[in-house]
């Protein structure tokens, strides 16, 4: 027997207001969250935040838009002026239906507002959830209570010293020889992705390098990142195959010229593959294109890039902000990268750092990291066997997975280092399985909690809901019904029994 129960649909995880992830019990909940039923919408209290916008932020949205006489617009509150700035230029790009968004301050908020749009909501939510643009839950809920529309936060635990000082204290040793200048907090993951490839592109750009290689499958934000940014369509380049290097050394032989970077996750999400990073790096070298990698499957405590990368970016929310409740992000320029001061200076000039009671809270979390990821750690492996050897389960992956376990290998900074995630795939369907398991179900990973979820309904639905978008998945090797799991701090035996109890009622 297993001692999870089922937690009912939309409360947050863990039960906190600022929590990431909140829960999905069923695949009815999981496709009327996609959809927007009001069924499902309704009775969330929270969402991960750069894809559902925070309670307290709409809260202080509609108290601003009332008191600044905003009818019929729509605000959008960002993470400063800056990013303000730069999602109304976006939004300005879109044309006539742009011309009417302005800039907005008030209070000590800025943001945009335009008038009511489907299409210019939709363009400013997917810009902000891309680049990581919105305003933090807590530096929303504190203007709720500075403005006496909410009141005072308080009941979390928070580091009462220099908090980035503190985090730098337990990053320094996974960054050996990396000044502090070198080592940039941001405000989320993918604001560190996106300061990393502004960073690159503004320096690569003038010598006529304006194309980037996708190097795999890479988490959806990071792919639009690609897609939505490069300077043309034929800028965007997706290397399919990570563990193909040869291919990639005949792209970069035929076009290498003309490529700013690589960015590649090590490993990816959510097929768990690891290339040969040495020869990565060393290809990219030997072509004069900039290597970006990103641990955050696993961690950059667990994995160690920075030998191998000009830049290596990561979220802290994974493994980090270990108790589900913070977003933060990481870009590290390795010193000894070529024009490594020119693109320390790109990535302060755009990233977005933390809100501070947001670094605060993850200053008080990090010290758990080590101990946090070693529970993580002992168990995965038990729970990657039981899943491989279980003949209703065709598919897992993990870290050391045969097909790439050598690779993984190189960079990990023990035997053991391996992250929590598995995915897997059944051999019948989904549904039934999903909708029993008693396990935490829901967005995000790397959490004390265990945590599941039907990864591509979450994150691609627009590809797994038709013929053509699952043809796209199966050809890059990903079934639409895989699902991630990472395990959390419970012991073994709970989150192996619950797994069990599930597929043996299939």
């Amino acid at each position: 027997m297993t001692a999870f129960a089922q937690i009912p649909l939309g409360t947050p995880i863990p039960d906190s207001p600022h929590a990431v992830s909140c829960s999905l019990p069923t695949m009815a909940a999981v496709r009327g969250y996609e959809e927007k039923d009001p069924a499902v919408t309704s009775r969330l209290r929270s969402g991960y935040p750069r894809f559902v916008v925070h309670p307290f932020a709409r809260r202080l949205a509609s108290v601003l838009s009332e008191r600044h006489g905003l009818a019929g617009r729509t605000l959008w509150l960002a993470s400063s002026r800056a990013m303000a700035g730069a999602l109304l230029e976006h939004l300005r790009l879109a044309g006539p239906a742009g011309s009417g968004a302005e800039a907005f301050a008030a209070d000590g908020v800025h943001g945009v507002s335009h008038p009511e749009s489907a299409e210019l909501a939709l363009r400013a939510k997917r810009y902000l959830q891309n680049i990581g643009g919105f305003l933090s839950s807590r530096e929303a809920e504190d203007r709720l209570a500075q403005i006496g529309a909410g009141p005072a936060p308080g009941g979390e635990e928070t580091f009462a010293g220099d908090a980035r000082q503190e985090v730098l204290r337990f990053l320094r040793p996974m960054f050996s020889g990396v000044p502090d200048a070198n080592l940039m907090l941001a405000n989320s993951g993918m604001n560190a992705i996106h300061a990393a490839f502004r960073a690159v592109s503004d320096l690569q750009a003038p010598k006529g390098r304006t194309a980037w290689v996708q190097l795999g499958w890479l988490y959806l934000d990071t792919i639009a990142i690609l897609r939505t940014f490069t300077a043309s369509p034929d800028d965007y380049i997706h290397a399919r195959d990570v563990m193909d290097l040869a291919g990639l050394g005949r792209l970069f032989a035929e076009r290498g010229s003309r490529i700013a970077g690589v960015m590649a996750e090590v490993p990816t999400n959510p097929l768990v593959q690891t290339p040969d990073v040495a020869a990565l790096a060393a290809l990219c070298r030997g072509h004069g294109i900039t290597l970006i990698l990103d641990p955050s499957l696993v961690s950059a405590f667990s994995a160690d890039c920075l030998p191998h990368a000009d830049l290596v970016v990561t979220s802290l929310t994974k493994y980090t902000g270990n108790e589900g409740d913070v977003l933060a992000g990481l870009v590290a320029v390795n010193p000894a990268a070529p024009e490594a001061d020119a693109l320390r200076r790109g990535v302060s000039a755009v990233i977005e750092p933390p809100y501070c009671r947001d670094q605060a809270r993850l200053a008080a979390q990090i010290r758990n990291t080590g101990a946090v990821l070693a529970a993580i750690e002992e168990t995965t492996p038990k729970v990657a066997s039981f899943l491989a050897s279980h003949p209703a389960v065709r598919t897992t992956h993990w870290a050391l997975e045969p097909s790439s376990r050598e690779n993984y290998l190189r960079i990990a900074r023990t035997q053991g280092a391996t992250g929590g995630i598995i995915t897997f795939t059944l051999s019948g369907p989904l549904e039934r399985f999903y909708d029993r398991l008693r396990l935490p179900k829901g967005p995000s990973f790397g959490m004390r909690t265990t945590l599941i979820c039907p990864f591509m309904y979450l994150a691609h639905y627009d590809l797994v809901n038709t013929p053509r978008g699952r043809a796209e998945l199966n050809a890059n090797g990903l079934d639409p019904d895989m699902l991630r799991l990472c395990v959390g701090t419970e012991p073994a035996d709970e989150i192996i029994g619950a797994l069990a109890e599930a597929l043996g009622a299939r």
